[in-house]
């Protein structure tokens, strides 16, 4: 399945989860999700992109660890293709602030301190995943302007 298929999966997911258990999961899951991105976009995308994908691989694999495993479920393993990689990363981007943003709530809700404090390097780590992701889209537009450029230049009468 293609990256952007998996990433609308996640967000209806995310959604519809309303008990902190399936909200942490599913926080994991998006994580797990970004981690392969990551990993396809550092190894067989545009080499602009390549260093800050190694780093959100990592930042997410941090987010995982910091949630726990969820169970057998991993919708990562799905990922088949990167598509479109503007899409993707949008989409993606979009994903990890609906994470932030259900982990709030649950540490805000959360009777344990463990759970809280599990909540908030969550959010953490999905913020710096998030920050990576968008600093990706922006070197991919700087890519498309300096393309336009060149062809405008190519194209002008001199």
């Amino acid at each position: 399945m293609d990256a952007v298929r998996l990433i609308l999966a996640s967000r209806r997911a995310l959604a519809a989860s309303d008990e902190a258990p399936e909200v942490m999961a599913e926080a994991w899951q998006a994580q797990s999700l970004a981690q392969a991105v990551g990993s396809r976009l550092a190894v067989s995308g545009p080499p602009e992109l390549r260093g800050e994908a190694l780093g959100l691989t990592e930042l997410a694999g941090r987010g995982c660890v910091v949630l726990g495993t969820p169970g057998p479920d991993l919708r990562a393993a799905q990922l088949t293709e990167l598509g479109d990689a503007r899409q993707a990363l949008q989409g993606l981007g979009a994903l990890l602030g609906e994470v932030g943003i259900a982990l709030v709530v649950v540490a805000c809700a959360a009777e344990g301190e463990g759970i809280y404090w599990q909540c908030m390097e969550a959010i953490d780590a999905a913020d710096e995943a998030r920050d990576r992701v968008r600093e990706m889209l922006r070197r991919l537009a700087a890519r498309e302007q300096q393309r336009e450029q060149a062809m405008e230049r190519g194209s002008a009468p001199g």
